[in-house]
C-alpha cells in the first residue's frame, strides 16, 4: 500500500528500519532520517528538504524525481539503488558510497561533488553544469548524454567513462585522468584531426 501526501515534516524518524514501503508526494522536510535502513521502498516526487540522511543505508530502494534541497547525506551508502530525475542542491556529501546505483536525468547542477567515487555509475543524462567533481573518480562511470557546461573535472579520473562529444567540448577537463579512446575523442570534439 503506497502512502500517498503524507507530512513527516520535522519527523524524528532515526535509526528505523523500513522494508517495500511505498511513499508518493510525501513530505520529509527537515526530519530526521539518521541511521536510517531501507531495503526495496519506493519514494515518488517525495520532499526530502534540509533531511538529515546522515549514515543510512539503503539498498535496492528507489528515490525517482525527489528533491534533495541542503540535505545532509554524509556518510550514507546506497546500493543499487534509483535516484532517477531527482534533484540536489547544495547538499553535503562527504563520505557518501553509491555502488551499482543509476542517478540518470538527476540534477546536480552547481554541486559541490568533489573527491567522491562515482565510478561504475550510470549517470546518463544527468545535469553537472557548474558542478565540481575535483578528484572525483568516475572510472567507468556512464555520463552519456549528461551536460556539463563549466564542470570542474581537474584531478578526476575518467578513464573508461562514457562521455559524449557535446561534454567533451562544454566541460573543464584540465587536470583530468583519460585513456587513450576518451582522449580521441576530445581531440575530434573539438575539431582537431587524429591521425
Amino acid at each position: 500500500m503506497t502512502e500517498t501526501g503524507e507530512d513527516y515534516t520535522e519527523a524524528r524518524l532515526s535509526g528505523q528500519w523500513w522494508e517495500k514501503r511505498q511513499f508518493a508526494g510525501c513530505d520529509f522536510t527537515e526530519a530526521d532520517l539518521r541511521d536510517l535502513r531501507t531495503r526495496g521502498c519506493t519514494f515518488d516526487n517525495c520532499d526530502f528538504t534540509k533531511v538529515d540522511l546522515a549514515g543510512s543505508r539503503h539498498d535496492a530502494s528507489a528515490f525517482r524525481s525527489c528533491t534533495f534541497d541542503r540535505s545532509v547525506l554524509a556518510d550514507s551508502r546506497w546500493s543499487s539503488c534509483s535516484l532517477l530525475g531527482s534533484s540536489f542542491v547544495d547538499c553535503r556529501y562527504t563520505g557518501i558510497a553509491l555502488t551499482e546505483c543509476d542517478l540518470s536525468l538527476a540534477s546536480f547542477a552547481r554541486g559541490r561533488l568533489r573527491k567522491l567515487d562515482l565510478s561504475g555509475l550510470r549517470m546518463r543524462e544527468v545535469n553537472l553544469n557548474e558542478a565540481d567533481l575535483t578528484d572525483s573518480d568516475l572510472r567507468g562511470t556512464d555520463l552519456s548524454g549528461s551536460r556539463m557546461l563549466g564542470t570542474k573535472f581537474s584531478g578526476a579520473d575518467l578513464r573508461g567513462a562514457a562521455v559524449d562529444a557535446n561534454g567533451l567540448v562544454q566541460a573543464d577537463l584540465r587536470g583530468a585522468y583519460v585513456d587513450v579512446e576518451l582522449a580521441v575523442a576530445f581531440a575530434a570534439a573539438n575539431g582537431l584531426v587524429v591521425k
